[in-house]
């Protein structure tokens, strides 16, 4: 056997071994995940993606990096989990059409009135009750996916991914410069109990059921502001989310305040 033979050998027993040692690393990241997405994600999937991006990651490991690796393939994990969602795209087109519906009445309201959008004013423009709001609410919190806390790098930028077939994908939105700094200014513009929410949420990563007893209210509540949080960001982004043009995202962003 040559020896670039025997180094190739040596390679791929390297990365069985990683993949069969961190194997549990796919299915807790996948469970985790589950504890923020509508009960029809099937985890099986998300495990089976994870799965993929552990043997990536195993194939792709070089031992002289910084990070160990079990962190860096987590970060390979979660982001395949996180390519897989958004290639299937669980969420009804009704349900993308109403949440562009509701953001460009907040952005509307925003303009006009240079104040946050409240609740009675939107529904009244859209001509809803209370039930369908919240409905679509929830809708927004379920469609959407932010991820402020990965590492800003070459493995894992941080990312405004809106899920949403007729918007930019994610990719193109991370090339457009200054689209992380809009962002940070938008979340940063949200009501105080809003931020709150998205930041125990996206970089605390607390569940629902937990932001409710750090808030003293229901889980169904923190749902709904979770919900108003996105539906205002997206308003807020819009040039960012529907044309991928940075000047045009911020200037409503600003405009919106």
């Amino acid at each position: 056997m040559s020896v670039a033979s025997e180094y190739l050998q040596l390679q791929r027993q390297s990365a069985d071994q990683l993949v069969r040692q961190h194997a549990p690393l796919v299915r807790r990241i996948a469970y985790h995940l589950m504890g923020r997405l509508p009960p029809s994600v099937d985890v099986s999937d998300l495990i089976q993606a994870g799965m993929i991006g552990l043997l990536e990651a195993a194939r792709n490991f070089a031992t002289g990096r910084n990070a160990s690796f079990e962190t860096f393939a987590g970060i390979r994990i979660r982001g395949a989990m996180l390519d897989e969602l958004r290639r299937t795209d669980w969420t009804p087109r009704s349900v993308h059409r109403k949440v562009r519906e509701m953001a460009e009445v907040v952005r509307q309201i925003e303009i006009e009135t240079g104040k946050d959008a409240e609740d009675a004013e939107v529904m009244r423009r859209l001509g809803m009750g209370a039930e369908e709001y919240h409905q679509v609410l929830a809708d927004a919190a379920s469609a959407r996916l932010l991820s402020l806390s990965a590492p800003d790098d070459a493995e894992g930028g941080a990312a405004f991914d809106v899920a949403d077939g007729d918007s930019v994908g994610p990719a193109e939105s991370v090339e457009n410069n200054g689209m992380r700094e809009a962002l940070i200014e938008a979340i940063g513009s949200l009501p105080e109990r809003e931020q709150l929410v998205m930041s125990l949420y996206y970089e605390e990563e607390l569940n629902l059921k937990e932001i409710g007893a750090v808030l003293g209210v229901t889980e169904s509540r923190v749902c709904q502001i979770h919900g108003q949080a996105i539906v205002r960001l997206r308003a807020r982004m819009d040039g960012w989310t529907e044309s991928g043009t940075g000047e045009r995202g911020t200037r409503k962003s600003r405009a919106a305040r």
